[in-house]
C-alpha cells in the first residue's frame, strides 16, 4: 500500500521544510578551541532535507525560516541560493545593530576522528528563527493555493522556543488540512529542552505534533525520550537496534494510528570515523530493511541522518515505494557522511550506484 501523495502537476513545490538554518563554522581536522580559521557552510536539520532533495534529486523545494537583515543573514541566504532551495518564505528581521534582541544562529562543529567524537557548539539564543510564531506564514496560501506534496519539520525547531513549538503545530495541522504528507524528525536534543521544561516539555510538545504526522523519523532514544514510549529491555539492545526499533514502532503505531511510515538509521559507532550503517522502515504493518554498509568510513557524520530523511522522501515522492525509500535513504545518508558540511554533495547516479552495491574504484 503506497502513500497518498499529491501529483507533482498539482503542486508548485515537491517539498517544503520549516526550521532554523545556521551558519556552520568548521575547523576542519582541528578543534574549535584551538582553531585559527574556519570553513563556512550552512546547515539546519530540517532545511538539510530540502537541499538534498534539490541538489541530489532535482526536486523543487523551499524553506520557511528567518534571518536578521544583515551581512551574516545574507551570507546564509547566499548559501541557500547556491543549494537551489527557494527563498520565497524567508522572513527578514530588522537588525538592532548589536544582536541584543535578535540575531542569526551560529554552529561551531568538529567532525571528530577515531576515538574523538564529533562535537557541536551551537550559539543560537534569541535568533530570528527562534522568534518565529503562529501567523508568520500564510499556510492557506502555501498549502492550499501553491500546493506542496511533502512538508518536513522536526524536533530541533520545535524545541527552540514556546513560539516555534506553537508554529510547528499550526503548520502540521495546515498541511494535514490540504492533504500534504507530513514528515517529522524527532531529533531529540536534551540540551535544547533543559531550560524550557526538560523531558516533560519535550514529550508534551512532540506528542501534540505527532497526532498530525504521516512519516515519523527517529531512533529508539528519540521515540522513548520525545514520545515517552518505554520498551522493556530496550536499554540492553545496544547492538541489536533493529529489534529495539521494531518493538518501539509496534507500540507507537497503536497509539498513533496516523503514522503511515516510521523509519530510522541504524548506526553502530565503532569509532567517530568508522560506523556500521543501515536503515529500517515500517509501512503498512511491514518492516523494510536497507542494504548494510559495514565499517563505513565517515569524514563528517553531521547531517547524515538528514540525508537519510531526504533520500527516504525521494523514494516515496518519485516511486511511492517503501523498499526504495529506505534504500535511497540509507545510501544517500551513507554517501553524505563521506563529504564535509551538513549538506549532501552526492548525485542521484552515485546514490543509485551505491544502492546496487557499487564500490569505491576510481571513476575515470
Amino acid at each position: 500500500m503506497s502513500l497518498k501523495i499529491k501529483p507533482a502537476s498539482d503542486c508548485f513545490y515537491d517539498q517544503l521544510s520549516l526550521g532554523e538554518v545556521m551558519l556552520r563554522l568548521d575547523p576542519g581536522e582541528g578543534r574549535v578551541r584551538t582553531a585559527r580559521q574556519f570553513t563556512a557552510w550552512e546547515g539546519g536539520g530540517e532545511y538539510n532535507t530540502s537541499r538534498g532533495l534539490r541538489k541530489c534529486f532535482n526536486l523543487k523545494t523551499g524553506v520557511c525560516t528567518a534571518f536578521v537583515d544583515n551581512e551574516v543573514g545574507h551570507l546564509v541566504e547566499d548559501f541557500i541560493m547556491q543549494g537551489g532551495v527557494a527563498t520565497d518564505f524567508i522572513k527578514w528581521r530588522e537588525d538592532d545593530g548589536i544582536g541584543r534582541t535578535v540575531r542569526n544562529g551560529l554552529n561551531f562543529t568538529e567532525r571528530g576522528f577515531g576515538i574523538r567524537g564529533a562535537v557541536g557548539v551551537p550559539d543560537r539564543g534569541n535568533t530570528a528563527a527562534s522568534q518565529l510564531k503562529p501567523g508568520d506564514f500564510d499556510w492557506d496560501h502555501i498549502f492550499g493555493k501553491l500546493g506542496v506534496r511533502w512538508f518536513h519539520t522536526g524536533g530541533i525547531f520545535a524545541a527552540l522556543s514556546e513560539s516555534t513549538a506553537a508554529l510547528t503545530i499550526e503548520a502540521v495541522k495546515a498541511a494535514n488540512k490540504y492533504g500534504t504528507i507530513v514528515s517529522y524528525d524527532l531529533n531529540y536534543r536534551p540540551s535544547l529542552w533543559k531550560t524550557i521544561g526538560g523531558l516533560k516539555k519535550a514529550q508534551e510538545v512532540n506528542r501534540e505534533i505527532a497526532q498530525y504526522v504521516d512519516v515519523m523519523i527517529g531512533n529508539e532514544e528519540d521515540f522513548t525520550a520525545s514520545l515517552g514510549f518505554a520498551v522493556k529491555g530496550a536499554e540492553n539492545l545496544a547492538h541489536i537496534e533493529t529489534d529495539a526499533f521494531k518493538a518501539m514502532i509496534e507500540t507507537a503505531v497503536k497509539e498513533f494510528p496516523n503514522f503511515k511510515v516510521a523509519a530510522t538509521t541504524l548506526r553502530h559507532v565503532i569509532t567517530a570515523t568508522v560506523n556500521d550503517w543501515s536503515a529500517i522502515l515500517w509501512h503498512d504493518g511491514k518492516f523494510y530493511e536497507s542494504r548494510k554498509y559495514p565499517a563505513l568510513e565517515i569524514l563528517d557524520r553531521v547531517g547524515g541522518g538528514d540525508s537519510f530523511a531526504s533520500g527516504l522522501q525521494f523514494g516515496f515522492l518519485s516511486k511511492n515505494d517503501a523498499q526504495l525509500a529506505v534504500d535511497y535513504g540509507a545510501a544517500h545518508g551513507a554517501f553524505a557522511s563521506t563529504t564535509p558540511g551538513d549538506t549532501s554533495m552526492a548525485t542521484q547516479k552515485e546514490v543509485e550506484k551505491l544502492m546496487k552495491g557499487g564500490g569505491a574504484r576510481v571513476v575515470r
